[in-house]
């Protein structure tokens, strides 16, 4: 079964980093864009960064040049480093991945990984 795992959330202080890896898996004949989204508790679930299979990336305002994401392509991967952290960065995180399988191309989602900013 296809699913996408994330890893890396946890508890850092405010201006430290993080990163987040996600790592996709199952009958996975390519992987087309990835993603990274966040949503916090009372918000809607925010599209921070993507990047396309030729590699062209793109952020939300909220994180530009802080946060930079990155692809293993051989190792079905997606990674997003973290930089110079707020307290309003603190969410849930969630890999997302268009992916073709033998099944045809679907869009995923991982389960989440928790990102607390704080002192």
């Amino acid at each position: 079964q296809l699913k996408l795992v994330e890893s890396g959330g946890g508890l850092v202080q405010p201006g430290g980093s993080l990163r987040l890896s996600c790592a996709a898996s199952g009958s996975i004949l390519g992987i087309y864009a990835m993603y990274w989204y966040r949503q916090a508790p009372g918000n809607e679930r925010e599209l921070l960064a993507s990047i396309t299979s030729s590699g062209n990336t793109n952020y939300a305002d909220s994180v530009k040049g802080r946060f930079t994401i990155s692809r293993d392509y051989a190792k079905h991967m997606v990674f997003l480093q973290m930089n110079s952290l707020k307290p309003e960065d603190t969410a849930v995180y969630y890999c997302n991945a268009d992916v073709l399988s033998p099944r045809g191309k679907s869009n995923y989602w991982g389960q989440g990984t928790q990102v607390t900013v704080s002192s």
